[in-house]
């Protein structure tokens, strides 16, 4: 009799269960909120413009991009984790979502156990780009050899402390034991200005973003952070062929729900936001901003953001990155 009992639900979840089932049929009723950790007009702002309306078209509903930028992601992050759990309320998750956690103490989330991950979206490389009026380097050995000539001279930009720029700093300073300084910025406009008037030599930067100032020269790209070259600069080496075997930086960005979504609408949004990736103009879209379309079964996700949280809580803690 224990064995059979087992297999039966409660009561409780027999009710949810055909709630869930009659919600399906009609899901979604009303317009989904899409959570933008970023204001409009930003990269993170444009990436969620470009699928929101083919996610749209997949479900068959409207997508509404609600930007709630701050705190480097946290003021949306908070918000998703805070919000309904019925489907209606996403969060555009993206790198710092894992590494907050660690840098930032004020961060009310915890990045696996507040959410349901749906699907990564998309996976870009950055660029490590110098002045070569400041730093006349055209590889990343010249760069160390640059940096041991000149230790003071070695101050990298960034977009802000957490960012996938200081990540990516941070790691090759772990992985090589270089000496550098990370400078900050208020966003990564601030930083290139800074960039190009000499004030700081070198940063990582997105691809698309830097693109006009290595078309006109005022900066100089040396490698890629990915563990492939990048097909929007197929010239450049990537770090790891560069002397540094197995360093992988990417900005990636993907979809979250509050924990307590019910499974069904979970896996229609997987299956929806899969498809909507798939769409050619859509894929064509994102590889003409520089990055790659990177959709992944719901367990893929869980397991990648588990393995970035692990791998960026360690460097954190060994090079002693301290929180703002």
């Amino acid at each position: 009799m224990r064995g059979q009992l087992a297999n039966v639900a409660p009561f409780g979840s027999l009710i949810h269960l055909t709630l869930t089932q009659s919600t399906m049929k009609s899901y979604p009723t009303r317009p989904i909120r899409l959570i933008t950790p970023a204001p409009p007009g930003g990269s993170t702002d444009l990436l969620a413009r470009l699928i929101g309306p083919r996610l749209a078209e997949a479900l068959k509903g409207a997508i509404v991009i609600d930007n709630r930028g701050g705190a480097g992601g946290v003021v949306a992050a908070e918000l998703t984790a805070r919000a309904a759990p019925d489907g209606y309320t996403l969060l555009m998750a993206y790198s710092a979502h894992t590494t907050n956690v660690s840098l930032n103490p004020k961060a009310n989330y915890r990045a696996v156990d507040d959410y349901q991950p749906i699907t990564q979206v998309t996976s870009a490389p950055l660029v490590l780009v110098v002045n070569p009026q400041v730093m006349p380097v055209n590889s990343v050995e010249e760069m160390f050899a640059y940096g041991k000539a000149n230790p003071a001279k070695m101050n990298f930009g960034s977009a802000g402390n957490g960012s996938g720029a200081h990540m990516a700093i941070e790691l090759l300073k772990y992985m090589t034991g270089a000496k550098a300084q990370h400078i900050p910025y208020k966003g990564m406009g601030p930083a290139v200005i800074d960039l190009l008037g000499g004030q700081v030599p070198a940063m990582f930067a997105g691809i698309v973003p830097i693109q006009p100032q290595l078309r006109a020269g005022r900066v100089r790209a040396i490698a890629v952070t990915s563990a492939r070259r990048a097909p929007a600069l197929p010239q450049l080496p990537t770090i790891a062929e560069s002397g540094v075997p197995g360093y992988e930086v990417t900005v990636w960005y993907g979809v979250c729900a509050p924990t307590a979504t019910p499974q069904p609408i979970l896996t229609k949004l997987n299956a929806d936001i899969i498809k909507a990736l798939n769409m050619p103009d859509l894929r064509q879209r994102l590889a003409d901003n520089g990055v790659d379309a990177a959709p992944m079964s719901r367990e893929e996700y869980a397991a990648f953001i588990s393995s970035e949280m692990k791998k960026w809580a360690k460097v954190i803690k060994d090079a002693g990155i301290q929180p703002e």
